[in-house]
């Protein structure tokens, strides 16, 4: 920014805004703020109807326009004698680009007014969507209040977050909250959501698979469907049936023979025999 130098003492000394093509409005109210402190916005808009303007304020006047306007704007006015000329020229050259203007910020208006934030989506993402249409609204000149951010944050909320709106809405003024500070309670629900989820998923494992596990015991002791306790065909115990049935795959644990259980074995009573014969044998030689 340029500075007005005042020569009058005790005088203020003055920025000097710089148009651009977006802030015309807030230039044209700070120029013409400006000239009329130092007495020269007289000379754009005369006091009495047809009154001359002093030709030295004309000067003042025409001299600090050429600095409040892009240096290529200067050249296109560098014809201009009269300060009233260059600012009727810039009214009617911004007036069409005003309108395009607003006709812009409408359609951001009606943008940032239907957005709304998906089941799922994070809301980190959707604030950065949020203050990309902020930001541009305020890059056409209208500044968003602090409570409509907070309003529309709140009000583009989905399904899962209604709860937390309205606490918020109940126990909070809007009106006096802050953008971040709403942004960050609803990051802290989502946060809570996320590991309530977490935890369900953890507890859905383990249930599966202590149910897999159960059925792999059913099968393993033979409770599974269609299947009863089954019969020890293969022991070595010494067995205490009927001896009814198939034996063949019954052993006897005495002679180690397929077919018949161990009190049936007759090779056992003729180890027997076979004993008490040898110990008869023996008697005499002791004797």
């Amino acid at each position: 920014m340029a500075m007005v130098p005042v020569k009058e003492a005790g005088s203020m000394s003055f920025q000097v805004p710089v148009l651009t093509p977006t802030n015309y409005p807030v230039w044209a109210v700070k120029v013409k703020a400006i000239m009329d402190a130092n007495g020269v916005w007289e000379t754009v808009e005369p006091r009495a109807l047809g009154a001359e303007p002093d030709e030295k304020k004309a000067k003042q006047a025409l001299a600090f326009l050429f600095q409040a306007i892009p240096e290529e704007m200067v050249l296109q006015m560098a014809s201009y004698t009269d300060p009233k000329q260059v600012w009727d020229g810039l009214k009617t050259r911004y007036l069409g680009v005003d309108r395009v203007r607003a006709a812009r910020l409408a359609t951001l208006r009606r943008e940032l007014e239907t957005m709304r934030m998906k089941e799922g989506e994070a809301v980190d993402d959707f604030v950065v969507k949020l203050n990309g249409i902020a930001s541009k609204v305020r890059s056409l000149g209208y500044e968003l209040e602090e409570v409509d951010l907070v309003k529309r944050l709140l009000d583009s909320m989905p399904k899962p977050f209604f709860q937390l709106v309205a606490s918020i809405e109940q126990c909070f003024d809007l009106e006096t909250m802050l953008f971040d500070e709403a942004v960050g309670r609803l990051k802290a629900y989502e946060e809570r959501m996320k590991s309530h989820e977490e935890k369900e998923g953890e507890q859905g494992q383990l249930l599966m698979a202590s149910e897999q596990k159960n059925g792999d015991g059913d099968r393993r002791y033979g409770r599974g469907r269609g299947r009863g306790r089954s019969s020890d065909r293969g022991g070595r115990g010494r067995g205490r049936g009927s001896g009814r049935g198939d034996k063949s795959g019954i052993r006897c644990y005495d002679c180690g023979v397929f077919g018949h259980f161990s009190y049936e074995c007759t090779k056992w009573n003729d180890k027997d025999k076979e004993a008490n014969l040898i110990e008869e044998d023996e008697e005499p030689t002791l004797l």
